[in-house]
């Protein structure tokens, strides 16, 4: 991050439920800040044009097109372990399984019963991503803020999550053209783990020190200040996947059928399997909405209630 970037503490109301103090300023562009003492670090990204998809890669990926945003706010890191718990105790939400995961860890996922964000089946712990997520769990988690901070929390929409991810670049990967430069950027399939599980495809040729998750923030962060936007775990976006942008909003927002959807998308890969998943432009609608994968998790948005200075 920039040496220029402030830290903002922005403690929201809800006095009768936190004792917090009203917000003094808008976040500028490139402010990290927090609303509650709890709640995820935001990084104010500029608004702008960039061009979505991709011309040459998979049919969903196209046709590439421009899409102009208003600046907003995006996570940091992903949701952690710590973090979901919070909301938990809160909610008392439950931690159903089963999680499609890799409690075996012979790189062979599968079903499994007693699996969920608790114990997704490999190390992790609180500075962990939260995984074993479906929709819902990260949809709700978002509500929850928003109800908590009185701030307009929810998950990114497929255009703001490639261009957070992109970070004002516009190569393959955020980190250039050569996958084989990942490693001391994103958590993905890299050379010793590819020696360890040969039913995996499309690796790397370096190592980046983690079979399995990492803690956030374990890389280098983009060029927008946010980390593990690919690799690490797959992000729940706010939209209903259709196979190309034919249907997508030209403003950035979400393509959402509600009830009707019956796929949602996510974003930025995960560390296993393949590197192309890390890809800038690749989308994935493999996992229905419904089920939690255990590289599965997710990051939240922030509206911004006037324009950043």
């Amino acid at each position: 991050m920039s040496p220029t970037h402030r830290t903002l503490l922005l403690f929201v109301g809800m006095l009768a439920a936190g004792g917090g103090a009203a917000v003094a300023e808008t976040p500028a562009i490139g402010d990290v800040f927090r609303d509650c003492a709890d709640c995820p670090e935001m990084v104010v990204i500029p608004g702008g044009t960039f061009r979505m998809g991709s011309d040459t890669g998979p049919q969903a990926e196209q046709p590439a097109h421009e899409v102009t945003l208003a600046s907003f706010a995006v996570a940091r890191t992903e949701v952690t372990r710590a973090q979901y718990a919070a909301f938990v105790a809160e909610t008392g939400r439950a931690a159903p399984g089963p999680c499609f995961t890799d409690g075996n860890r012979d790189g062979r996922f599968q079903w499994e019963a007693d699996k969920s964000w608790t114990d997704p089946g490999y190390p992790s712990g609180e500075a962990y991503p939260v995984t074993c997520m479906n929709w819902a769990d990260a949809a709700d988690f978002a509500g929850w803020l928003a109800q908590k901070t009185g701030q307009p929390y929810r998950l990114l929409s497929e255009a703001e999550y490639e261009y957070a991810l992109r970070g004002g670049t516009t190569t393959e990967y955020f980190w250039g053209d050569d996958k084989d430069a990942m490693c001391p950027y994103a958590n993905g399939p890299d050379a010793h783990v590819m020696s360890l599980f040969p039913n995996w495809r499309d690796g790397v040729a370096c190592e980046d020190g983690h079979d399995f998750l990492a803690p956030v923030a374990s890389y280098r962060p983009n060029g927008f200040g946010l980390y593990d936007m690919a690799g690490n775990a797959w992000e729940w976006t706010a939209d209903c996947f259709v196979p190309g942008y034919l249907e997508q909003p030209r403003d950035g927002s979400a393509h959402d059928n509600g009830a009707q959807c019956g796929r949602r998308t996510t974003r930025g890969g995960s560390f296993v399997y393949a590197i192309h998943d890390a890809r800038s432009a690749q989308r994935n609608w493999a996992i229905a909405p419904h089920m939690r994968g255990g590289d599965v998790g997710f990051r939240v948005a922030r509206d911004l209630s006037a324009g950043p200075a």
